[in-house]
C-alpha cells in the first residue's frame, strides 16, 4: 500500500471513529414518574429524536405521568417504602450517587417514612 493509500485508510477510519464519538455523546433519553410508583424509562435515543425518548418514557409509565429529561445524565425515583402512593421524590445529576440521594431527600421532604429508591437510569454514560 502506497503512503497516501495509508494516509487516507487513517483518515477514513478517524472519521468514523468521530462519527460514531459525536452520535454516542449527542444522546436524549426521558424519566416519566407517577403516582403510587408508576414509572417509566428511555435513554439513548438519537439527540434529534427527543420527543420519542419522551413518548416513550411515558408510555411504559402508568397512569399520569410527569416526564422528566434526561440528557447526558442520571435519573433517579424513590418511592415510601411504607406507602407507595404516598410521598416520593426525583432528581437529575450528572452522577447516578447525586441523583438518587436527591430523590431520596425529595422522598423525605415531602413526609416518606422508608423512603427507597424505585427506579434509576443514566443516558449516555452519564
Amino acid at each position: 500500500m502506497t503512503r497516501f493509500g495509508r494516509f487516507s485508510c487513517c483518515v477514513a477510519a478517524t472519521a468514523a471513529l468521530l462519527v460514531v464519538a459525536i452520535t454516542t455523546v449527542q444522546a436524549a433519553g426521558a424519566f416519566a414518574v407517577g403516582a403510587c410508583g408508576a414509572y417509566g424509562f428511555a435513554y439513548d435515543f438519537p439527540q434529534s429524536d427527543a420527543e420519542n425518548a419522551h413518548a416513550a418514557a411515558r408510555e411504559k409509565c402508568s397512569g399520569d405521568c410527569k416526564v422528566v429529561p434526561v440528557t447526558k445524565a442520571c435519573a433517579a425515583y424513590a418511592i415510601d417504602g411504607a406507602n407507595v402512593c404516598g410521598p416520593h421524590g426525583y432528581a437529575t445529576a450528572s452522577k447516578l450517587g447525586a441523583a438518587q440521594n436527591t430523590a431520596l431527600q425529595q422522598c423525605y421532604k415531602y413526609g416518606g417514612k422508608e423512603c427507597v429508591i424505585r427506579a434509576w437510569i443514566c443516558d449516555a454514560k452519564g
